[in-house]
């Protein structure tokens, strides 16, 4: 089976160049060596406040890289299929911080200090994730991140402000998104091979889900900031990365299973339940927030 989505991921994945998406004409030198270096201003930036928050966010999250391919690597192994899969992701997501870190620098969106201070602090506490190290957690914990990340690429880029941002945003999604099929599909046949223990594990990983930059410096207040600024928040989640995959797979409806593949199905259900409730009063309030911010505005 992963021999085949590995053939299928090689047979529609298209080489892209990084370079092609970066504005380097908007690009200028920094203190430091040069002489005529210009300091960051945060009024040279094109982008919204809200997605130089969330660029930060998702560059960050690329760039630890290194500790993610050694996850998966010691996990899935480095043989066969899963071998070359796992540094053909590797290779494509590395491209991803590539393109984001010259267009971020390129186009001055952020502060270039800082975003190499969060860098080095994110990434020498490294990542383990919450898997247990079991693959088949593993397997259904990226069928959701990878659908996530896509989205929140998506909505950075739609709520960007900058035309040349939300295309370069665009193209890294078309990826994750071919990532998420490729784990959705192996998720899919697990379920074929081990109903009981594959719902157990898409039951822990739903409901403990977290994002893989969750360490990194300031992430509550600027994932607070992305629910606002809706490029991710509950409804986002909800809506549009665990139903995708509950849905396509069927989860809810898998039938014939023991008890404690049962027991499992139910929780899910019960959670899912339970978190759109909670994401339909976090509508409420969003809803309430733009109505008096528009009440201000008109006055």
């Amino acid at each position: 089976m992963v021999e085949k989505e590995l053939n299928r991921h090689l047979k529609v994945a298209k080489d892209w160049m990084p370079h092609e998406y970066v504005p380097w004409s908007d690009g200028r030198n920094f203190p430091g060596l040069f002489e005529d270096g210009e300091a960051w201003e945060p009024a040279q930036s094109k982008v919204s406040d809200v997605g130089r928050i969330a660029l930060v966010v998702n560059l960050l999250t690329e760039d630890n890289l290194p500790s993610y391919h050694h996850e998966i690597a010691s996990l899935f192994g480095r043989d066969g299929a899963w071998g070359t899969w796992v540094h053909r992701w590797t290779a494509e997501e590395g491209r991803h911080g590539i393109v984001m870190r010259d267009y971020l620098l390129a186009s001055r969106a952020v502060d270039p200090d800082q975003l190499e201070r969060f860098r080095m602090t994110h990434m020498s506490e490294g990542f383990e994730s919450d898997n247990r190290h079991s693959m088949l957690h593993s397997v259904a914990y990226v069928a959701f991140q990878e659908l996530a990340t896509r989205i929140s690429h998506r909505n950075t880029g739609h709520q960007s402000g900058d035309p040349v941002c939300d295309r370069m945003l665009a193209r890294i999604a078309l990826d994750e998104n071919l990532h998420m099929v490729f784990y959705r599909n192996l998720l899919g046949a697990a379920f074929e091979l081990a109903p009981d223990l594959t719902m157990s594990a898409v039951r822990d990983v739903v409901v403990n889900f977290r994002m893989p930059g969750h360490g990194m410096p300031g992430f509550e207040r600027a994932a607070a900031q992305m629910a606002i600024g809706e490029i991710y928040n509950m409804r986002i989640h909800h809506d549009d990365v665990l139903q995708p995959v509950l849905r396509f797979l069927r989860v809810l409806e898998i039938d014939g299973l023991g008890p404690e593949g049962l027991k499992a199905q139910e929780e899910l259900g019960l959670y899912m339940n339970g978190l759109d409730s909670e994401a339909s009063k976090f509508d409420e309030k969003l809803a309430a927030r733009k109505a008096r911010m528009a009440a201000r505005a008109a006055r």
